[in-house]
């Protein structure tokens, strides 16, 4: 697991994905492939429940693998996002880097009610 020397910054590029949780299982939501040459810092995830009667529980959790593989370490866990809300699951204050070969994933109390949105720097 490597990461490039941050001080020495040749790129940094600004992104933002989404993702839906369309089952109960972990879902690989950001991945570092093992050999991108880059670190992943992660400003902000915000979890938004399409619901509109019920509460799902979100569980978010860091990987020491890419792709959600490796060993679970949850940062959010079994949370409860109310009917038509959102959950900021992480903010800038709170910010993590994700070196080569790590992932984040999120896992879903109910199938498809569920919206991912990760805002987030390339750097390498």
């Amino acid at each position: 697991m490597a990461a490039p020397n941050i001080v020495a910054v040749a790129t940094i590029t600004g992104k933002t994905t989404y993702t839906s949780l369309t089952s109960t299982s972990s879902t690989s939501l950001l991945s570092n492939a093992s050999s991108s040459g880059k670190v992943i810092k992660v400003n902000n995830v915000i979890v938004a429940n399409t619901d509109g009667t019920n509460a799902v529980n979100f569980t978010f959790s860091y990987n020491t693998a890419a792709a959600g593989a490796g060993t679970n370490v949850e940062m959010v866990s079994t949370v409860s996002v109310p009917a038509n809300a959102t959950l900021i699951a992480l903010d800038k204050s709170t910010a993590i880097y994700l070196e080569e070969n790590t992932s984040i994933t999120g896992t879903a109390g109910t199938a498809s009610k569920l919206k991912v949105t990760i805002s987030y720097e390339e750097i390498s």
